[in-house]
């Protein structure tokens, strides 16, 4: 019989320890501890090797050009980067009820005649039935499993001979080459990395869906991540319909882009223009609500910025925002007073992104100021005008990218008006909307209460 040890490792940076420690003393994570199985001796699962590896010259190697497996689903493909990579290795992390497990098994039915595979260690397979019923797609070609033993769903998948293959979960499967409880570190890592060697082998690619922990990031060890050639995240608020799948990791292709879906009854629809949805007929007339042209990855779409100032009750007032970070925000309101000269100390501050988005792009600054002080002031700010703009400490108004974009997208949506970065030299000939820069803030604000 081989030995058994003990030994704890550290869940975010991979460092062990012979005991239980509070805080690593490598990253300085505290409680990322766990306890890990080794065996010593020869009990080590044989790994079949695909080829010799035989060192060669750069020159020799012939590399054609790789066929990608078409999903079927337009925003899944432009994240990937033009489709699925045979032979690679996807992993998928999100909340708990985010839609993790709807998209992936909804995809698998789009792809029609393919012959698909998705093993579930989660639910039974009445239970994958129930969900299959519920979604929109063709079943025919689709097998399912539930079962937790890698060895077992590796067979099955040598049996069936699908073209993509999903594991739902990575924390719920275990190997029988270690003695170690499923979803601990050393079974995580054992599972990823006999799923990478058989992907590579066999030229299958396959899904594999994570859990995140509560700090927001997947579970399990850091090498997880590093032996995937994909990484994406499935985010959003589980309150509002809309979903966003980002690259966090790709191999194959850019981690700029981003997919946008909306939960439904039947299923996640893709958004293909999510302006359209994401703006509010009925803002016309509104004080605090001001419109962005903002661009994520190399998308650009207009969102709605939302902004309530009122005396605070409490004599502490507050500063509150849904979708975008507060510490910016609060260096705004610091412009905003020392640079336009309003006063804000004894007022209460909310922002919102309408629908539910996190927005990161910078360049919605101005339009969140500018919803500030439509609050502020209850003044309705046109609703024919749109916002872009990075906003300095100064009171300057930066220039961001990708503005031809978003000043396409601003005029396809019906708006007379954008408002730019000066500094940013653009054709305003090309275009049918009014584009117009602005220098500093006092300049924008001049423009929109005079348009008001």
């Amino acid at each position: 019989m081989a030995k058994t040890t003990v030994q704890y490792v550290c869940s975010s940076c991979g460092a062990k320890a012979p005991q239980m420690l509070g805080r690593c003393p490598v990253c300085g994570e505290w409680g990322t501890y766990e306890e890990e199985v080794v065996e010593s001796g020869k009990a080590k699962v044989e790994r079949s090797r695909a080829a010799e590896s035989n060192a060669q010259r750069l020159q020799d190697i012939v590399a054609d050009e790789e066929m990608r497996i078409d999903m079927q689903n337009g925003e899944l493909n432009r994240v990937l980067g033009g489709g699925l990579v045979p032979g690679s290795l996807i992993l998928l992390g999100g909340e708990p009820g985010i839609g993790k497990s709807t998209l992936a098994l909804q995809v698998l039915m789009q792809m029609g005649e393919r012959k698909t595979f998705y093993a579930s260690g989660e639910e039974s397979l009445r239970q994958l039935k129930l969900r299959a019923e519920r979604l929109a797609g063709n079943a025919e070609n689709l097998y399912i499993s539930s079962e937790t033993s890698l060895e077992r769903i590796l067979e099955q998948v040598k049996e069936i001979e699908p073209e993509v293959v999903v594991v739902d979960s990575i924390q719920t499967i275990g190997t029988e080459g270690i003695e170690a409880t499923i979803g601990s570190i050393s079974q995580v890592r054992e599972c990823a990395a006999r799923i990478m060697e058989f992907a590579k082998t066999r030229n299958i690619p396959f899904i594999i869906i994570g859990h995140i922990n509560k700090e927001g990031s997947l579970a399990g060890p850091k090498v997880l991540e590093h032996i995937v050639d994909t990484v994406l995240q499935f985010e959003g608020d589980q309150q509002y319909m809309y979903r966003i799948l980002r690259a966090q990791k790709n191999r194959f292709g850019s981690t700029a882009e981003l997919g946008i879906y909306e939960m439904r009854q039947d299923g996640l629809r893709e958004v293909t223009n999510p302006s359209e949805l994401l703006l509010s007929t009925a803002r016309e007339g509104l004080s605090g609500v001001a419109v962005a042209a903002a661009v994520e990855g190399v998308r650009p779409f207009l969102i709605e910025v939302q902004a309530l100032v009122s005396s605070a009750a409490y004599g502490t007032p507050q500063r509150s925002s849904t979708g975008f970070d507060g510490r910016r925000l609060n260096m705004l309101l610091a412009v905003l007073e020392k640079r336009v000269g309003f006063k804000l100390l004894q007022k209460d501050v909310f922002v919102n992104i309408a629908g539910g988005l996190r927005v990161q792009d910078p360049a919605v600054d101005l339009a969140v100021l500018a919803a500030v002080l439509s609050s502020n002031m209850d003044i309705a700010l046109d609703a024919g005008t749109c916002l872009c703009g990075e906003v300095g400490l100064a009171g300057e108004i930066r220039s961001v990218n990708r503005i031809e974009q978003r000043i396409s997208e601003a005029q396809k949506l019906g708006f007379q008006r954008i408002l730019i970065p000066a500094e940013q030299k653009v054709d305003a000939s090309r275009y049918k909307i009014e584009v117009i820069g602005v220098k500093r803030v006092t300049d924008a604000f001049r423009l929109l209460i005079k348009n008001a």
